[in-house]
């Protein structure tokens, strides 16, 4: 008991100093997290953004109480942050092009250029934004597929927002013959704009003469209209222009070609 006594002394005092590092190291953890999340919340963060950056304060908060406590057991703990430290840097290697998208997704979370709901166009797809997680967003086309696109990839190229602003302009190119008389198509075009009350009258619809072409003269129709009915009023629009056009008997040209047949000589062999 004589030597057991100084052994538990020293030790116990250590181990008991441990628990309590680990479990007011803990409980401390657990606040400072909860104290991060409600100020985010108070910001009206991103909930995404919340989640993770709470979840990776009290992850690390709660591997500093750790070599805290192994440290008042007396184990050293310099080697273990190398071999952490190598570990980490080998598996931030190894998992390099992961870290990117992972990085691309904090900036698009704090950034945001595009929420759910958004129809967006940006690494090579156009579709619905579903879901934006850490490391991939994923996308619904318009033929109802799914898309996971890596964040990096979104990240790294030009994004389209078509829904953010509400609004679109329609930019239709119309070519007519040279024989026809531009002012009623111009007027044609103004009357098929005015009669659809889904386009909006403020901005102005533009309907102008744009180019003298090869075959046609190419007029430019641009009204303006909210994202929402942009698909359905473009096809409707399409088809009135024909039958408007076919109704005052405005032609829209097409390529043709003339094939002159010229006769043989009669003494070619």
């Amino acid at each position: 008991m004589n030597q057991i006594k100084p052994w538990l002394t020293v030790y116990g005092l250590n181990l008991l100093g441990a628990v309590l590092i680990l479990a007011i190291g803990l409980w401390l953890s657990k606040l400072i997290s909860k104290l991060v999340r409600r100020l985010m919340k108070a910001r009206a963060l991103d909930p995404t953004l919340i989640a993770f950056c709470g979840n990776l304060i009290y992850a690390s908060l709660v591997t500093f109480v750790i070599i805290a406590a192994l440290s008042k057991l007396g184990v050293q703990t310099a080697s273990l942050i190398a071999v952490l430290g190598a570990a980490g840097l080998a598996v931030g290697l190894s998992l390099q092009s992961s870290l990117s998208n992972f990085a691309a997704g904090i900036m698009m979370i704090v950034l945001r250029p595009f929420k759910a709901g958004d129809f967006i166009e940006g690494g090579g797809i156009a579709g619905t934004v579903e879901l934006i997680h850490i490391f991939s967003t994923r996308l619904k086309t318009p033929d109802n597929r799914t898309v996971i696109v890596p964040n990096a990839k979104l990240l790294g190229d030009n994004i389209i927002n078509y829904t953010e602003r509400g609004t679109r302009r329609m930019d239709l190119v119309i070519g007519v013959s040279y024989e026809d008389d531009i002012r009623q198509v111009k007027q044609t075009l103004l009357d098929i704009i005015a009669e659809d009350k889904r386009f909006l009258t403020d901005p102005a619809p533009v309907v102008a003469l744009h180019e003298f072409a090869d075959s046609s003269l190419n007029f430019v129709m641009r009204p303006w209209i909210s994202v929402k009915n942009y698909w359905p009023t473009y096809f409707d629009t399409m088809e009135k222009i024909k039958l408007r056009f076919d109704e005052a008997g405005i032609c829209i040209p097409f390529p043709q070609r003339d094939v002159h047949l010229v006769p043989a000589p009669e003494n070619a062999d």
